[in-house]
């Protein structure tokens, strides 16, 4: 970090990796798993957002008004009449003053950490549901910082865990970091009390991004989103999948066990797989179906995605992101 102020993560893999030709390599673009394995969680995120930034070839919005904020590195389209000519004059490098404007969004992310975002079908493969997650929300919430929306967190398995209120400063995401980073599996599933919070906190109209691998009871989650729809949030569904959930394999018979009440059962995978895989595309299905029916967009995002893929096929969607 430059003693600038220069703010900007650092572009291409913290172990200085090339690609082709010598470009630096795209985090966002590699396995998640190998993503996550390449450093600590602000510089892998950061690698990720600015890949995903360089492939869209646009920079996030930037506001100048009346209260200076920070230094950043001049980029190309930048007015000339906010270089700081002093840190040129001592540096011999181009910095431009970047100043608070009025907030253009205020978003908040609700994470589910229940029991069951805890599970990954591959171990050595993949990550699990809520390490990946965790990833995502913070690329999201730097994407959004960096076009100074404000951005909180709510976090909650039976109960709220934590709420951070919006704040749209790039030290604030590094305290969004610092929650995410602190995260545990909770003791147990979504239940009305946590949503009921989960409502009461969320009173100022703004984004709502709800981030879950949505195993808890339907009804009630549909009834929270269609609650919030009706307030005037915009709201955004990422439905968080292994791939291990989308078909029954295993040997000829085993045991399988729910992480959060602990109920086995023990059945023949090959005569279950295809009633299994059929009522997985249902549920989905359904999910689909009852967000758009409520004018909420919808994402199933399965844990062995890109994650750049993932955010930009998230960011595409009309939700005010970008």
């Amino acid at each position: 970090m430059s003693d600038s102020g220069d703010t900007r993560p650092t572009i291409g893999p913290p172990d200085g990796r090339l690609g082709a030709f010598g470009v630096p390599m795209r985090i966002d673009l590699l396995d998640p798993a190998e993503a996550a394995r390449l450093g600590g969680l602000e510089l892998v995120t950061g690698g990720i957002v600015e890949g995903f930034l360089t492939g869209l070839h646009r920079s996030p919005r930037r506001g100048f008004s009346v209260e200076f904020a920070e230094h950043r590195m001049y980029q190309p389209g930048d007015e000339l009449r906010y270089v700081d000519w002093k840190i040129l004059g001592r540096k011999d490098r181009l910095y431009v003053k970047q100043f608070e404007e009025e907030t253009n969004l205020r978003a908040m992310i609700v994470f589910d950490t229940s029991r069951s975002m805890a599970w990954t079908g591959s171990p050595d493969e993949l990550l699990t549901k809520l390490d990946y997650a965790r990833r995502l929300v913070a690329a999201l919430a730097l994407v959004l910082i960096r076009q100074h929306d404000a951005t909180g967190l709510i976090t909650f398995d039976d109960e709220v865990r934590s709420v951070t209120p919006p704040k749209a400063r790039m030290t604030h995401w590094r305290h969004l970091l610092t929650t995410l980073a602190r995260l545990e599996p909770g003791r147990s599933t979504a239940a009305e009390e946590a949503l009921t919070q989960v409502l009461a906190a969320l009173r100022r109209r703004g984004l709502v991004i709800f981030v879950s691998d949505l195993l808890f009871d339907r009804d009630l989650a549909l009834r929270a989103l269609r609650f919030l729809r009706h307030r005037g949030h915009q709201m955004l569904v990422l439905h968080i999948m292994d791939p291990g959930e989308l078909s029954l394999t295993g040997p000829a018979e085993a045991r399988f066990e729910d992480p959060e009440t602990e109920a086995t059962v023990t059945l023949r995978p090959k005569d279950w797989a295809g009633v299994y895989e059929k009522t997985v595309r249902q549920a989905v299905a359904d999910w689909r179906l009852a967000c758009r029916s409520m004018g909420i967009v919808y994402h199933r995002v399965t844990t062995d995605t890109p994650f750049g893929l993932a955010l930009r096929e998230v960011l595409a969607q009309p939700a005010g992101l970008a």
